[in-house]
């Protein structure tokens, strides 16, 4: 399973420089695992920057994937994540996440550079 992180996603809607590296790991949208984190975080950058039909549109693809809730016990191991590593909000949820589900996160944030389990993109 892979997870696509936010910065991902929005490389591969917005037509990037890098949205054909993204384009393949996304052939198989049943073995793409989405934090809701991550729909948030697309949603908001194509709304504010493009179009609300260009985000409810992205979004929809996204539903395609494989949507995994923040729940309970998520949030704490992320929390403990953020503070181990140094993470951010978002990319530690968006780290616990994988983590938990068994996914590699495809990525090209800096911020996931060193972790294990994190294919890094660019």
């Amino acid at each position: 399973m892979q997870l696509i992180d936010s910065s991902g996603w929005i490389e591969f809607f917005t037509s990037g420089p890098l949205a054909d590296e993204y384009a393949r790991h996304l052939k198989d949208l049943e073995r793409v695992v989405t934090p809701t984190i991550v729909l948030y975080e697309v949603y908001k950058k194509i709304k504010r920057d493009r179009t609300e039909d260009e985000a409810l549109s992205a979004v929809s693809l996204m539903n395609r994937t494989k949507v995994v809730d923040l729940t309970e016990s998520t949030a704490l191991f992320a929390a403990d994540l953020s503070i181990k590593h140094s993470l951010p909000m978002a990319d530690a949820i968006v780290y616990a996440t994988a983590l938990e589900t068994d996914s590699t996160v495809v990525t090209g944030d800096a911020h996931f550079r060193e972790l294990d389990r994190v294919l890094f993109v660019g």
